[in-house]
């Protein structure tokens, strides 16, 4: 009973054509449901011969197919013409009738079966899409796998050719790590990106949750903003905890973000951090948060205030 009611599912889904004993005996249950709506009928007006037909033809044809709705529809104006719950008898103009009767059902069945065509059609494509999409998923995997492995071997070869060189390695060993976790987060949005908020809690995640505070709607940057704007925050993060808000016991720090047409602007904001003293000279963090946005057409702009380290970065969002 569970086979035939799961082989009736499918086939009324069109995943699968039932056995011909299935769309037959699916036909007659049809016809004989019609022949007792027509009998029904027939106590109110005997003059219906054909019409309780009609869906038997549609519902045989969904299940089993143009072939099985012809027969049902030849069935069914035979039984129309044979068939008396009257007194009256076949006439010419009951023929006449059952001609009408089949064209209308040449017309349900050719409807059935070009739906049932384009079902096909589309439960094919996106069968096909389905494939395509674990199938780039599956090379994106791979090529993640792979980068992995290159920033690994690249972070191994570096250090073994600066250990003689500690401070060196110092400054480079964290930038590399900063640069493997935005990689890890544009991955987990299939590497077309990854969310601003997401991105800073990464990196400002080490400190205290509350020395912090992180304002701006949802955002989410493209992969090559993303990584620019990491290196940036990891800097500036760094420098927080050598020098600034999160190297003093009640610093804290506010980082709020807005965008304007295709402008995004982001503020660092510093207070309550230990005295600054004379800037030095710049060095390469200072030079990288110069730089790194000015291939989106953008700039970085830093205040040593007394309250604290201030920084405004500007840049165009790039389309996704």
């Amino acid at each position: 009973m569970f086979k035939l009611i799961d082989e009736f599912r499918r086939g009324w889904q069109g995943t699968s054509q039932p056995s011909p004993f299935s769309s037959i005996g699916f036909a007659a249950c049809c016809l004989v449901l019609s022949t007792g709506a027509r009998w029904c009928l027939a106590l109110i007006r005997p003059d219906v011969f054909f019409t309780p037909y009609l869906p038997a033809v549609f519902f045989a044809t969904a299940l089993g197919g143009f072939r099985i709705g012809i027969v049902t529809a030849l069935a069914g104006g035979a039984l129309g013409v044979t068939l008396n719950f009257g007194p009256s008898t076949a006439d010419s103009a009951r023929f006449a009738l059952m001609a009408i009767f089949w064209m209308v059902c040449g017309l349900t069945i050719w409807g059935v079966e070009h739906y049932r065509s384009v079902v096909a059609q589309q439960r094919q494509i996106s069968k096909r899409l389905i494939q395509e999409e674990e199938y780039r998923k599956l090379l994106i995997d791979e090529l993640q796998h792979r980068l992995k492995n290159k920033l690994s071997t690249i972070h191994a070869v570096i250090h073994q050719v600066l250990q003689d060189q500690p401070q060196t390695w110092a400054s480079i060993d964290p930038r590399i790590r900063a640069l493997s976790a935005t990689d890890d987060l544009i991955a987990r949005v299939d590497g077309s990106g990854c969310d601003i908020k997401d991105m800073l809690l990464s990196e400002l995640g080490p400190y205290d949750h509350v020395r912090f505070t992180l304002n701006g709607d949802p955002l989410f940057l493209p992969a090559k903003l993303a990584v620019s704007l990491a290196l940036i925050f990891h800097e500036l993060a760094t420098n927080a905890a050598k020098y600034g808000a999160f190297a003093a016991s009640r610093g804290l720090l506010q980082v709020s973000w807005s965008v304007s047409g295709d402008r995004l602007s982001i503020i660092w904001d510093e207070t309550e951090g230990p005295p600054i003293g004379e800037v030095g000279q710049a060095g390469f963090g200072t030079r990288l948060l110069k730089s790194a946005l000015r291939p989106f057409d953008g700039k970085t702009e830093i205040a040593f205030l007394k309250s604290g380290v201030h920084c405004t970065m500007q840049c165009r969002m790039p389309r996704s």
